[in-house]
């Protein structure tokens, strides 16, 4: 069953724009064409790509999310290609093949509004947080055995929280006890105990399941996956796109870009000639202070 959360598309417009070169159309004289969504969520940007793309194009999208697939099973377009599985499996595609990319990076809201995810602390349910609930360790079952180490090195990395090491004895506290930490409010509950100062307007539990969620879900290794299977994958010619939010993955894309649009000279043989860059940098786009309010 798909449900009907109400879903509004980020950069809606500017993403899939940059995907057909700045324009927003597509000269039909280069099909037939193949581009990616790697992110499907709920389909707003390949609806819209796909309203843009003459008949001969196609597009396959990549989601991990079971309910992502079947949303785009409804679309019933026969351009449309599907894929269930993480965007990590561009590498699987042919070389010099693909037309363009876009990665719309991190949760998407309908995972968040659905309580039995167990993404979001404002509801309590199950501590899952899997984007793909067929398969892999609930963030619960991973709790119930990580090492105090293990657990710190996972907030401080993946969540940038200064009170990794305070939230780990705690959890562990609570394990040994009796008690292992296995809903979304005890998570939530634990961490406000712990966490004595924050942002003012955060949830003092934010950060935590912000690297919870990015560990159990193996998203900037995916990510990282995937970048590198772009360069393969693309075309000359080929346009990536990628909308990132918080600092970890935008700082992965980003110096991922700068590392490829740049010539590399070999120092050790100033006069040889400097390898070409592999991408041309195309500049980055936020979004309006309407679409932020």
């Amino acid at each position: 069953m798909v449900n009907n959360f109400n879903h509004t598309t980020v950069l809606l417009n500017e993403a899939v724009n940059a995907l057909l070169c700045g324009g927003g159309t597509v000269d039909v004289a280069n099909s037939p064409r193949l581009f990616i969504d790697g992110t499907f969520g709920r389909g707003g940007h390949s609806k819209l790509l796909l309203s843009k793309l003459p008949p001969d194009d196609s597009l396959l999208v990549f989601d991990k999310d079971p309910q992502a697939i079947s949303a785009a099973k409804s679309i019933g377009d026969s351009r449309l290609r599907i894929q269930h599985e993480a965007f990590s499996g561009l590498v699987n595609l042919s070389p010099h093949s693909v037309d363009g990319i876009l990665l719309d990076l991190g949760v998407s809201s309908p995972q968040i509004d659905e309580a039995a995810r167990g993404f979001s602390f404002r509801f309590d349910a199950p501590l899952d947080m899997r984007m793909d609930t067929t398969r892999g360790q609930t963030v619960a079952q991973w709790l119930e055995t990580a090492s105090v180490d293990h657990m710190k090195e996972v907030l401080r990395d993946y969540g940038e929280e200064r009170f990794a090491a305070q939230i780990a004895k705690a959890i562990d506290a609570c394990r040994q006890i009796g008690k292992p930490i296995c809903t979304t409010r005890e998570l939530a509950e634990l961490v406000a105990s712990t966490v004595k100062t924050r942002e003012p307007g955060q949830n003092p539990a934010t950060r935590t399941f912000q690297a919870f969620r990015i560990y159990i879900n193996a998203e900037l290794e995916e990510l990282q996956h995937a970048l590198t299977a772009s360069l393969n994958i693309l075309k000359p010619g080929g346009v990536l796109v990628v909308i990132s939010f918080h600092s970890l993955e935008d700082r992965i894309v980003k110096q991922f870009i700068a590392a490829h649009s740049r010539e590399v000279i070999d120092r050790r043989a100033l006069f040889a000639t400097p390898k070409p860059m592999r991408l041309k940098a195309l500049g980055r786009v936020k979004p309006s202070a309407q679409e932020i309010a």
